[in-house]
This record gives structure tokens, sequence and C-alpha cells, in this order.
């Protein structure tokens, strides 16, 4: 080999990189270890919230040593930033935390654009939009069009009642077409989209999340945003979803609408149809205490024609207190009853009996403080336009702070010249009247200060409120942040409990020590002394794997151990490519160091094929996927790339310094010499029988596909699915009945999932619904249905996800709606076909005949058809999940690239053959090839076997399906490289050369 000493020092280097950039791993693994140790230690569990002050305890640590030096290697000192930047970061799979994907509401940006109006042909165009948006691969904006242009009749775009407003003027003018305005709003979406992201952007960074993804996904108003190790998921997914309209509203005192409330009972009298269930009240005393509290809040009923009569009133029978005297709170009700409230008091019977000048009146509640079932309502002094006097638009920074009396958590704000004069103005009014400015945040009054000290001036005040710390935070991030454009619905998202997260990463370790030691003591045994320099390459290959994926900054998750571990059990096969060339190269007679020469030389071509055929797959996977699945396509690609450094180097390195020293190479054992050797089977003559075979098994794979169909996941129907943990065995039987029940789901499915105490519950129970209130819903009923089953534990106990060490509850849910779903159904169409296309050009061009990409098409296609048949066939009984979700696509692009890896070494092997014996026949070729190949074949084979075995048994229940997709392909690519590849490919060229002869 020339240049030896360039590869030396490449090899060194390389080797110091991957374990210099694997130093930042463990350093930064040993801080935050220390920083959680510290925060135990000074927060009992015993405390209110521990967790969460612990979680902020952490945080705060590590951002107090954000800028010191905390590593130092000799020749350079690192800060704690530096450090974490330059650490390998863990998926979402193996350090718990939240996967989502967000929609930006591009019909409530729309409706912004058009000021909210009435016209009735774009509303209708907004709702025809929606409709076709299920079954749409269009993005929302272009179903809009569409909707808009099938009724529009004469209505324009721009038209005053539609985009030519006063927001856009100048932008857009009444004479323009259409399409002109169609260009124009198409660049107004992409702007708050964009203004979307980095919203976005600002508030995951200042939610502290190490290691934070967040990613536009093409045009069509979606963000992903995953965030690894995050401990509050029920924040973090508030933070996400929250439009954070902050504005400021001058109050009206609540004596002023006592009045009001009367009438508006006795003309709700007349209009309600039927009266609201009445709430039972704990004691007859009470009721009566709490009637004569509203007796005079309303007046005399004996005398006073507006008075309520709180048993037979609608709305006096909701009140349940009252506000202080001079206060902005009319009266309290129960939280269930506040949409009730709203629709009595917006009626327009009810809104006329207000004053004139207080026609505008704009009626909302306060937040609702902890621990209570009661919510306070308030009177805003509205207008025609109902903008507010004062918007969060002012404030230009935010921060959590203490107050100095009772020292409770509250946000201190300044704003822009512009607020401070309003503010100013607004503060005087108060001061002045005696009144109160509400402080409003997304139609929650969170607080309503009164002025005691005069108008304030420069803009800078505190809100104040109920708040918890990391409401407190989370706030005043969201004030800095800005506010969201349109409403954000998660339309996807993967929630894992870090406990979950941890029992992955030790199956994950646990299957990959296994399926390397095997793999280390298979090469021993086959190919003796030579197999230990195949196993100290190996072992470098995997410091350089992780190395490459700590440089590239990428994210290490449970499919990409996998994706390594299958690295190693796929880079034997280069090194076996050139033991036995090297071993044919010595039977003929040759010399040690001739065969080593020869063998590393012959073998170049059929690594290079086998291995850009597979790397093909996995970039058309790296392109398709998402999260996990291009954490497995990324390290497959890297894990190619070092595989063929190390094997065609690494490898020939060590060997010729052995050779050369005079060291004697057999490249077997005693047990290993003969085998597979001097063989010669008639591949060929049993191709016929194959077809049958293969035949056979295909239509009996499509009877049941067409008849059974396969287990569809969530990723390709839609739904929520939560994974659950009990303390005892479960049937998942009972459980799906229980979860059935018309009362709970109406439909469900429950699978045992790993162990007989956990259990994998799929629902599309309201598929079609985002939101946070619909989620909670849907846990309380699922928490509700299983507490027979939970021994004892409370919802809170059931839902947390915080909890390291977490054995019975939620441990994992995810939510994907149909809409994502029909897209990732098409992807994965596309990435199939993408993946076989590109290979049929690449075979194409290599070997210049287009039998040759058949033969391979053929078999990637048959190995495809058997692996879902055997899916649709046995996933009502295998002992684990055998759902078809991106996962075992993944898998399936596997099948493909390893089916063609094997294909290709054989017909790399045919086309050497031929030119090589030119006077042999094409059958005789053929047969050889197949024979001589063989060795390579089923080493190869066994030891992917041994490696996807280790994994399926160890690494775990979430990869247990993806490894037996993998498992399964692997035998049948095997088989059809020999039997249905070569003879498909020799059977059309023999077909074409008997055409040719017959004309």
């Amino acid at each position: 080999m020339q240049n030896k000493g360039l590869v030396k020092l490449f090899a060194i280097l390389f080797g110091l990189v991957s374990v210099y950039q694997l130093s930042f791993t463990f350093k930064a693994n040993s801080i935050e270890k220390e920083a959680e140790e510290m925060a135990i230690n000074k927060i009992s569990d015993t405390e209110d919230d521990y967790r969460a002050k612990r979680s902020q305890e952490e945080a705060d640590y590590l951002q107090s040593i954000a800028t010191d030096t905390v590593f130092n290697i000799g020749v350079a000192k690192f800060t704690y930033n530096e450090v974490k930047q330059k650490a390998m970061n863990l998926g979402l799979d193996l350090k718990g935390g939240i996967n989502v994907i967000l929609q930006v509401s591009v019909k409530d940006i729309l409706k912004g654009l058009a000021n909210n109006t009435s016209d009735p042909v774009f509303n209708k165009a907004l709702d025809d939009a929606s409709e076709l948006q299920k079954n749409s691969q269009n993005t929302y904006l272009q179903d809009f069009f569409t909707a808009f242009d099938a009724i529009k009749g004469d209505t324009k775009l721009a038209s005053p009642d539609i985009f030519y407003t006063k927001e856009l003027d100048g932008e857009i003018d009444g004479s323009m077409s259409d399409d002109e305005v169609k260009n124009i709003i198409e660049t107004k979406i992409d702007e708050s989209i964009v203004s979307a992201f980095e919203v976005l952007r600002k508030r995951i960074d200042e939610f502290g999340v190490t290691s934070p993804n967040i990613q536009r996904l093409g045009t069509s108003g979606r963000i992903l945003v995953e965030l690894p190790g995050v401990k509050d998921v029920e924040r973090a997914k508030s933070l996400l979803q929250s439009t954070a309209q902050l504005e400021f509203w001058d109050a009206y005192k609540g004596e002023q609408f006592y009045q009001f409330l009367g009438q508006a009972d006795v003309v709700l009298k007349d209009i309600v149809e039927e009266e609201a269930k009445a709430v039972e009240v704990e004691s007859q005393d009470q009721e009566d205490a709490q009637d004569s509290q509203i007796d005079e809040l309303l007046g005399d009923s004996q005398t006073d024609s507006t008075a309520v009569d709180t048993n037979n009133n609608p709305l006096g029978k909701l009140i349940k207190g009252i506000g202080y005297q001079g206060g902005p709170i009319i009266a309290k009700f129960a939280i269930k009853d506040k949409q009730t409230v709203l629709d009595y008091l917006n009626m327009p019977e009810v809104r006329a009996l207000l004053p004139a000048e207080m026609r505008y009146t704009k009626f909302v509640f306060g937040k609702p403080e902890k621990d209570s079932e009661l919510v306070d309502l308030y009177a805003l002094v509205g207008n025609r336009e109902d903008v507010p006097p004062l918007s969060g638009a002012v404030v230009t920074d935010a921060s959590n702070e203490f107050s100095p009396v009772g020292n409770r958590p509250e946000v201190a704000m300044q704003m822009n010249s512009k607020g401070a004069k309003i503010w100013e103005e607004m503060t005087g009014n108060a001061y002045q009247q005696g009144s109160q400015i509400a402080i409003v945040l997304d139609d929650v009054v969170y607080s309503a200060p009164g002025v005691t000290s005069g108008p304030i001036a420069g803009g800078r005040s505190s809100i104040s409120g109920d708040f918890t710390l990391n409401e407190a935070i989370d706030l005043a991030n969201v004030l800095r942040a800005g506010k969201l454009p349109a409403s954000a619905d998660i339309i996807q998202s993967e929630v894992v409990g870090p406990s979950l997260g941890q029992e992955a990463i030790d199956s994950g370790t646990t299957s990959f020590l296994i399926a390397l030691v095997l793999v280390l003591l298979w090469m021993i045994f086959y190919y003796g002394k030579a197999g230990i320099f195949a196993d100290i390459a190996m072992i470098l290959n995997i410091l350089l794997i992780f190395g490459v994926l700590s440089g590239l900054g990428a994210v290490l998750t449970l499919p990409g151990i996998a994706g390594i571990v299958l690295t190693i059990g796929m880079s034997v096969d280069a090194n076996v490519l050139i033991y036995e060339r090297i071993r044919e190269e010595l039977a003929k007679g040759k010399g040690q160091i001739e065969s080593i020469k020869d063998g590393f030389s012959n073998a170049l071509s059929s690594i290079l094929d086998a291995n850009i055929t597979t790397g093909l797959t996995a970039l058309i996977l790296f392109v398709f996927g998402t999260g996990p699945i291009k954490g497995f396509a990324t390290t497959l690609l890297i894990g190619i790339l070092t595989s063929l450094f190390t094997a065609i180097f690494i490898t020939r390195l060590l060997i010729d310094w052995y050779a050369n020293k005079g060291g004697k190479l057999d490249f077997s054992t005693g047990i290993t010499k003969n085998l597979f050797r001097n063989i010669n089977i008639e591949f060929l003559k049993k191709r016929k029988l194959a077809y049958i075979i293969s035949g056979a098994f295909i239509a009996l794979s499509l009877g049941s596909l067409f008849t059974s169909g396969l287990d569809q996941g969530v990723d390709f129907v839609g739904g929520r699915t939560y994974q659950v943990r009990f303390a005892q065995d479960v049937s998942a039987e009972e459980i799906t009945n229980l979860l059935s029940q018309p009362d709970v789901f109406s439909s469900a499915d429950a699978k045992t999932f790993g162990d007989a105490n956990q259990l994998k519950i799929t629902t599309k129970y309201k598929v079609n619904e985002s939101g946070a209130e619909v989620d909670e819903e849907i846990r309380e009923k699922l928490y509700t249905a299983l507490v027979p089953h939970l021994e004892g534990i409370s919802y809170e106990q059931f839902m947390d996800l915080n909890d390291e060490n977490k054995q019975v509850g939620l441990l994992e849910s995810y939510k994907v709606t149909p809409t994502i779903a029909d897209d990732i159904k098409q992807a994965s169409i596309w990435a199939i076909l993408g993946s076989l296309i590109v290979v049929f050009l690449y075979i194409l061009f290599r070997f210049k005949k287009w039998q040759y990409s058949l033969g391979a098409v053929v078999a990637v296609f048959h190995d495809v058809l058997i692996v879902l048949g055997v899916f649709s066939l046995t996933y009502r009984f295998m002992p684990f999940n055998m759902e078809i979700d991106q996962a075992f696509i993944a898998a399936i692009l596997t099948v493909i690239g390893y089916s063609l890896n094997d294909t290709v070494v054989v017909f790399d092997r045919i086309r050497e053959f031929f030119n090589e014996h030119t006077s042999w026949n094409f059958n005789r070729v053929v047969n050889s090839s197949l024979s001589s190949t063989l060795s390579r074949t089923l080493n190869t084979s066994l030891t992917t076997l041994v490696v996807l075995l280790a994994i399926f048994i160890f690494g775990g229940d979430s990869i247990r399906g993806f490894m037996f997709a993998l498992i399964v392909g692997v035998i049948v690519g095997t088989y059809s490289s020999l039997f249905i590849a070569t003879p498909v490919m020799y059977d059309t060229i023999n077909r074409l050369e008997e055409k040719k002869k017959k004309n």
C-alpha cells in the first residue's frame, strides 16, 4: 500500500480528534451530574413543587457557571457554554422530553389580514379550505385560493371588504387582479410564519433547554420543535402554543353592574328555553348565607323589579360570591360555568340593557387561584374597534422578580417611549377616578391593580397576580420574545418521560456491548489472527463514529444506537470481502504478500458498490425522515464512511505491518479453513423452484395484505397513543373493552408493550381536535377509566413525567392529527419509490445493462412484499408491537439497502468472471460467481443477524418491531440475491439474446 505514512498520520489525527470531541461529552455529563446532586441536597423532596424547584436550581447553577472556565486540557481552556456546545446531544428517546410539530394557523393570519371581515364569500372560502385540507397535500393558503376561486363570482380579493384594508393600503389597491393580490398575500403569510418561527426560537432560548432543535418544515406553516431533557412537559407545551396577547384595559367598578345583572335575568327568563343545571351546594345554611349576600348585592327581591331570584333566574343562580366595594370584580362564578355566563352576557338582548356609554363593555374572567373552583368576572372599558388602549407590543424588556411585600413572584416590564406615554395617561386617569387597570393575557385578567401614588412615568411597572415562580419566568420570557402572529396548534407530539429515557439508554448500551462482543469473537473464530486486526479496525471505527457524531453536533437517538450497532454488523462485510478474496488468492498458490495485495485490490470494487447502494438508501432516509429516523440515517451514513476508511486502510495497514515483519496469516482457523471451499452449486437449475416458492409467498402476502391489512400506527392514520405502566400485570383485552365504553373513548385499542404490566393504548377520540383543553380532557378520561388498575396513585402522579424513577403511570404519549398522518404516509411512499429509482439508475450506470437493474429492483420488490406480508400475517399474535410507522419505513429502506448490498456483490463477481473467463458460457459464469461469493454472503448475513438478534432481545420494547423487520429483511434479502435477482437478470438477458438470434 502506498502512502502508508500519510494513512498512519491521518488515522492518528482522526482518532485524537474523536477522543477530543468525546471528552466534552464526558465533562458536560460530569458537570450536570454535580448540578443535579447539588439541587437534590439543597431542596428536600418534602417541599411543594420540589421537582420544579430542583430543575430551576440546576438551571440557575449551570447559568451561573456559563462563562466560567470548567475544562482545561493544557493547550486550551473552555467555559461551560463551550463544553456544552461541543458535547454529544442525546435525543428525546434517550433523555426524555418533548418533540412537537406546530401548525401556525394560516387561517387566523388570513382573517387578520382581512381585518376579521364578515364578508360571506371570504368566510365560506376559509371553511371550504379547512375541509379541503383533510385530504389535501397542498398548503392551507393554496386550498384557500382554490376554494375562493370556486365561489367568488364577482367578488375580488382586492375588495375593500377583504384585503384592500387600511393595514394593507399601499401594498394592495382596488384595481389589482386576484393573481396580483395572491402574490402579495403569499409574501405576507410567509413573513408571518417566519415571525412565528423567530418568536418560538427566542422563547426556547429563554426556556433554558439544552440542545433544542427548531426547524421550519417547508412552506406549510409547520414548525418542528425538539426539546430533549425538558423536565416540565406541560409547561413547555403551554409556552410553545401561547399567543401571548398582552393587553392593558381600563376596568369598571363591579358595583356599576349590579342593577344590570338583575335586569339581565329578567330578560333571560323569557329567552332561555331551558335553565342551566343548578350547582349543588354543600348545605342549606351556606346557601341561605350566600343568597343573603347576593340579595344585598342585587337589592331587595321583594321591592326591586330588577332583583334576581337566585333559585329561578338563569344568571343569578350561578353567582357564587361578590367582589369588594370599589373593586373591579363584579361577581364570582364556578369555573365550569364560565362559558355559560359569557354566552348570557353577550346575547344581543342582554347587551341592549347596558347604558349607551357602556355598550362596548368587555366581560372577561380572571385567572383562577390555585386549587380554587371559582373565578372572578371583570367588566373592561371597551370600544367599537375592540382595541385595547395599550398592547404588549410596547414592552421592550421583562424579567421575573419578587414583590417587596410578601416576596411573591411578579413580572417587571419596561415599555418604549410611545407605550410609556400612554401608560402614564392611563395610570393618571385611574388614580383620579379611583379605578383599576386590568392586565389581560390571552383574554384572561391576570391582575387589576389600582393606582395609589399618581401617574406612573417612565414606562416601568410590574404585573402581579397569583403567579408560581415558573409562571412568572415563562410570562417574562414570552413578553421578551414577543407574541405569535397567530395561534399555533400541536398537530403531532411525542412526550417521553425521563424514566423511559434511562431505560432506553440501559437497553441500548446492553445491546450495543453484546453485539460488539459477539462480532469481535466471531471474526477471531473465523479468520484467526487476521480477525484480531479486523476487530482493532472495528473498534477504531466505533470511536470515529461517536467522534464524528459529537463533532457534527448530531443527536444520538435509540434508532441511532441501532444504526451504529447495525453498522458494526455491516462493516464486517468489507473485511469479509477482503479476507475472502485474499483466501482465494492464497488458494491459487500465490505468496502471502502478493495475495494480500491482490485481495485488497480485487475486493475494492465490490466494497465500493455495496456501500454506495446502501448509502444511497440511507441518504433518502435522511432526506425524508424526521426525528429519531433521521438520527438512524445519520449514524448509518457516518458508519458507512468510517467503515470504508477503517476496512480499506487501517486493516490493510495492520496486516501489511504483520506480514512485512515475517508473521504468517492464514485468514482462517482449523475449523474454518476448508469451509465453503470448492463449492460448485448449480443455482440456475433451481431458479424455477425458487420462482414457485417466492410466488407462493408473495401470493400469500398479497392475500393477507388485501384481507387483513397491516396494523397501521398513528403515524399513518392519526390518533393519540399512550404508554402506561401498571403496578400489576393487566389484560390488554380487558383494558380495550374498558376504554371502548361510550362514556370513555367509544373506540380504543390496548396492546401489551413489552412486559405484561405495560400497555400501549391508542384512540382516535377527538382526533380532529387540537388544543391543550382537548389533550387534558382525554388524559383525564384515560386516568379515570384506569384508576381501578393504578393502585391509588393520584392524577398528578399518573401524569408526572418529571420523575426519573417513575415505575407506574404514564411514561410516554404520542399524537398525530389525520392531516399530518396523510403527509407522513405520502412521504414514506415517495421515500421507498425514490430509493428504488436512484438504485436502479446507479446499477444501470455501474453495470451498463438494464437487466442488472431490473434483477435488483425485482428482488427488492420481492423482499419488501414478503416483509409486509409477514407483518400482516403475524401482527395479531406476536408478543411485541408490530405497528406500521415511520420506524418501520426506515426498516424497509434499510432492508432495500441490505438486499442491494448483497445483490451488487454478486453482480460485481459476475462481471469480473465474465471478463476473465471469456470462453465460459453465461450459465457457468453465473453459477460460478454465486458459488464463489457464497462464503461472503453467508458470513456477512450470519454476522448481521447475530447483531440484529442482540438488539432485538436486549434493545428494548420500542425498537423490537423495527428489529424484527430488519431480521426478516436480512433473511429474505440473502435468499433473493441468490435466487431472485441473479436469475431474473439471467433470464432477461437470455431472452433478449434469443430474440436477437431469431431476428
